[in-house]
């Protein structure tokens, strides 16, 4: 089975601020914010949430296809993904336009401050979903706004199941629209926050909204996350990694995770706790595609996460 990935490509400019922002943002003049924080570490990583989930994916043995936008300074980028053997045959390049750009400053808690420049993103819409290729599996990240709702549409004219991540792309859409998202989708990713606000734009419950879709996930961090499932609640632990080096990425890797489950079938307490493994082997690694593992690496380390064999 295909699947493919559509969202964003971005370089992340990631920078480290060794202290806690809470030092240094005072509620009282949160009106009149103006602060600077000094960063004495700085990296540029290979990112976006299509790009990140690709790159799990192929770590776990899939050949996934990425559905995305990129700009001219995209050539390291693209010389990656053929090193990588990733499919980036729908990949669209707007010669105009930068690639999308993520600056992150992490704090000593993990905490993010995010600027983000979508850059060819923009131009999403120009993509469409094909009607061969053999896709049997959609997603839909964060990326463009038009570009997000067309190909929800074209996925469900298509017949094709999806899942809905919107991520940091939440906020562009009024309560109405995701809903519209949800009518289409068979699957629904968020994180607590999003969870949250997705209730507050929509006006409904999240058990209303996960009943729209055929099952609904809610990451919690280091709480583990939820599966809102046809056979009802199931809570999924957080997996113990072997270090916390950088939260970025690792909601895609745990998306990563939940693909793969979903392809072969799996009782969603499995699929859910390979997608919490994929979160943890990423935070030990600096960047959303760092981390190096090989399949059968990744089955020995579920094997010792849960005590199940992972291939059976």
């Amino acid at each position: 089975m295909k699947t493919l990935i559509c969202g964003s490509m971005a370089y992340d400019t990631i920078m480290v601020f060794e202290d806690r922002f809470q030092h240094h943002i005072l509620p009282e003049k949160i009106h009149i914010l103006s602060v600077a924080f000094l960063v004495p570490e700085m990296r540029k990583e290979f990112g976006g949430t299509a790009g990140n989930i690709a790159y799990n994916l192929k770590l776990l043995g899939e050949s996934p296809m990425i559905m995305a936008t990129a700009g001219r300074d995209f050539a390291d980028y693209s010389q990656r993904l053929k090193d990588l053997d990733i499919d980036q045959g729908f990949i669209r390049l707007i010669p105009d336009s930068y690639t999308a750009q993520a600056f992150i400053t992490t704090d000593l808690d993990d905490n993010q401050i995010t600027a983000f420049h979508p850059g060819a993103m923009n131009f999403s819409h120009l993509n469409h979903i094909p009607d061969s290729q053999d896709v049997r599996f959609g997603l839909i990240a964060p990326d463009g706004r038009e570009g997000m709702m067309q190909h929800a549409r074209q996925f469900a004219a298509a017949q094709i199941p999806f899942l809905f991540d919107p991520g940091q792309g939440l906020p562009m859409f009024s309560g109405s629209e995701l809903l519209a998202f949800l009518e289409l989708a068979s699957y629904l990713a968020v994180n607590d926050y999003e969870a949250t606000l997705l209730c507050e734009k929509t006006g409904r419950s999240f058990d209303q909204l996960a009943a729209m879709v055929q099952a609904a996930v809610v990451t919690k961090g280091a709480e583990g996350s939820l599966i809102y499932a046809p056979e009802g609640l199931i809570s999924i632990p957080a997996v113990r990694p072997e270090a916390v080096e950088d939260p970025t990425g690792c909601g895609d890797a745990y998306r990563a995770g939940l693909i793969y489950g979903l392809s072969r079938q799996w009782p969603w307490a499995k699929t859910g706790r390979l997608a919490s493994l994929m979160g943890a082997l990423k935070i030990a690694h600096r960047g959303g595609q760092n981390h190096r593992y090989t399949r059968s690496e990744i089955s020995h380390r579920f094997q010792q996460a849960f005590g199940i064999d992972m291939d059976s």
